[in-house]
């Protein structure tokens, strides 16, 4: 029976060669490929494109937008993951569905919503701009656009986490005294941090990397209000490929290293899972 159910022996090591070369031809070729062409005139060559004014801009504002909405979607993402799993109410299961709306539509066409909001001509444009307050075509609507394309990663890895721990723990800390705040630092909290943790890597690494949502609310102004996906795409469309290639580098850097962290986080949440198994 079993001779009959077992897969022929040519299957494992044809899946494997095929995913070897799939995922070479389509992710390790392309990232050695970007190394290369950013070191392809010299170290010195390198460190001297990036040191241009308008790239150095655009790097401190990538990382500035990912340090404003990395805490901002954490915390809100703590709250509504809260809120779910923790409290039965009406409309429950409309707001789990309006999390994923940030999913589940274009980045672009989430730019062009906060356009027709907060645009000269939209709905709170007369009144924004009376009070001399600037929002698209600035640093607030890369913010704003930013924070809504990021929004569900953090709520999404919780729920589920929350919902398989169940309620039991911390009602026993609030039978034994405690407060709200104290069951959730001393018991939520350390039972999450991981789950939590993988969600604000999953934001940063969307938040460093969110083109199309931002080219759209960011005017494209050199120095202002172009991220680095920005303004690689600017060099690159201006034949400057070995600006482009450099700041390309050093944004795959980071998403290496968010991936890492990742990888990291994962591991210690199979072994918490383990643990609780026990």
């Amino acid at each position: 029976m079993n001779r009959i159910n077992s897969e022929p022996l040519w299957i494992k090591p044809v899946l494997l060669i095929f995913t070897i070369a799939f995922m070479g031809v389509f992710i390790f070729i392309p990232l050695i490929s970007i190394f290369i062409q950013a070191f392809d005139s010299g170290v010195g060559a390198y460190f001297k494109a990036l040191s241009n004014p308008d790239i150095f801009a655009a790097i401190r504002l990538t990382l500035v937008t990912a340090l404003v909405c990395v805490p901002i979607n954490t915390f809100f993402g703590v709250l509504l993951a809260w809120a779910i799993t923790k409290f039965n109410f009406k409309g429950k299961n409309i707001l789990i569905t309006l999390i994923e709306i940030p999913f589940a539509i274009s980045p672009v066409i989430a730019g062009l919503l906060f356009i027709f909001l907060f645009g000269s001509f939209g709905w709170f444009g007369h009144w924004l701009m009376a009070h001399n307050v600037k929002i698209v075509f600035a640093v607030p609507g890369i913010f704003i656009a930013t924070a809504f394309v990021t929004f569900p990663f953090v709520a999404r890895e919780l729920i589920p986490l929350m919902q398989e721990m169940g309620k039991d723990d911390e009602e026993a800390a609030m039978t034994l005294g405690a407060n709200g705040l104290q069951t959730f630092f001393r018991i939520t909290l350390p039972n999450i941090k991981w789950g939590l943790l993988y969600g604000v890597v999953l934001t940063n690494a969307r938040a460093m990397g969110e083109f199309g949502a931002v080219a759209v609310v960011s005017g494209l102004i050199r120095g202002v209000t172009t991220t680095m996906p920005l303004y690689i795409d600017i060099l690159y469309g201006e034949y400057l490929f070995r600006a482009a290639f450099a700041v390309a580098s050093l944004l795959t850097l980071l998403a290496l290293v968010t991936l890492i962290a990742k990888t990291i986080i994962e591991h210690f949440i199979a072994e918490q899972r383990k643990s609780a198994e026990v």
